[in-house]
């Protein structure tokens, strides 16, 4: 199948590039560590230039003999690529964000290539605390393509588990509003840097009698007290031997996962919501904790989403029109010598 797009997914530690065919079909995928905060140094020549610029190195080394097969492809990016510290700043769209919105604020870049890379811009919520996003929002797109277009329209909430989760309203098609939750990152930080960890032990399978019981915690009575008094219970009951060292990890994974869906229901509360149809974004273990949690907090519908990165590329790129310049660069008559 011939390609007609270059899907990029630039983030801060890693590029995932795609090669897609007709309806968004994923031909070829890659993936190199080379996000934004750890570019190549390396200078090589590139189309015949000598070239040092990190974005440039990274740009060719992930999709440069794609390119060199099909220079007409269109190339289109998300992530913190469009960040101030990015490649090119991306300005941010403000809620309430659709695809229609977000494929008009498309910026480019020239590669040396002489190819253009549209990045597509992050999602900014004004409140007394604002909120961002930049690459989850193409996913929430690419995941509301999936869904049937009844399914669509009803209010929904989609879940993007991660160092800094994402919770996002999406009513008619639309980023409506979104919460951030800094979950994993605080657990990375709080079992690797403070007293929590020392009795901790690291252990490969996953203990579900201990998550569990951790997020048992965060809807007791007990829990109200919020995570910042419930997470030093991580040691005391290794202390008086409730919980061993092996066990520790997993219950304040599920401590503070179940702390942040307890959030969110009080959330939701207050903005006169019921307890919505979810859909879940990401892959591997995590995904299965998050489900875990929720489901203990009365959430009967969750869904998982895949592809959602490339569907929601593939989609702004429609709406804007990439793809008309590649039809008509098939229809250019070629070049004849007299």
């Amino acid at each position: 199948m011939q390609a007609q797009l270059i899907a990029l997914d630039w983030g801060t530690t890693s590029l995932r590039a795609y090669r897609l065919g007709e309806h968004g079909r994923v031909l070829d995928h890659r993936s190199l560590s080379a996000g934004i905060m750890q570019l190549p140094t390396t200078p090589r020549l590139i189309a015949g230039q000598a070239c040092s610029n990190g974005f440039e190195l990274a740009f060719d080394e992930a999709c440069g003999d794609w390119l060199d097969a099909e220079p007409d492809l269109p190339v289109i990016a998300c992530g913190m690529v469009g960040s101030a510290q990015g490649w090119r700043e991306a300005a941010y769209q403000e809620t309430p964000a659709s695809v229609g919105a977000l494929s008009d604020g498309l910026v480019a870049v020239r590669s040396v290539r002489g190819v253009d890379v549209h990045i597509v811009p992050g999602v900014l919520q004004r409140s007394a605390l604002p909120n961002v996003m930049r690459g989850e929002e193409t996913q929430v797109l690419g995941a509301l393509d999936s869904l049937s277009a009844d399914d669509a329209r009803e209010p929904l909430l989609i879940g993007l588990p991660g160092s800094h989760s994402k919770w996002v309203r999406a009513v008619d098609g639309c980023i409506e509003h979104f919460d951030t939750f800094m979950t994993g990152e605080v657990y990375a930080a709080l079992s690797s840097h403070t007293i929590l960890g020392r009795t901790m032990q690291r252990n490969e399978a996953f203990d579900a009698a201990a998550f569990d019981r951790g997020v048992g915690v965060s809807r007791s009575p007990e829990g109200a007290a919020g995570p910042l008094s419930t997470i030093f219970s991580s040691r005391t009951l290794g202390l008086t031997g409730v919980l061993n060292g092996a066990a520790q990890p997993d219950y304040l994974s599920g401590l503070l996962i179940g702390h942040e869906i307890v959030a969110l229901t009080h959330l939701l509360a207050q903005a006169g919501r019921p307890l919505p149809s979810v859909v879940l974004i990401g892959s591997g273990p995590l995904l299965e904790r998050y489900r875990r949690a929720l489901n203990a907090n009365g959430f009967a519908h969750v869904t998982l989403s895949e592809q959602a990165t490339e569907r929601g590329l593939w989609q702004v790129a429609v709406q804007a029109g990439l793809m008309d310049s590649l039809s008509m660069a098939a229809q250019r008559p070629s070049h004849v010598e007299n």
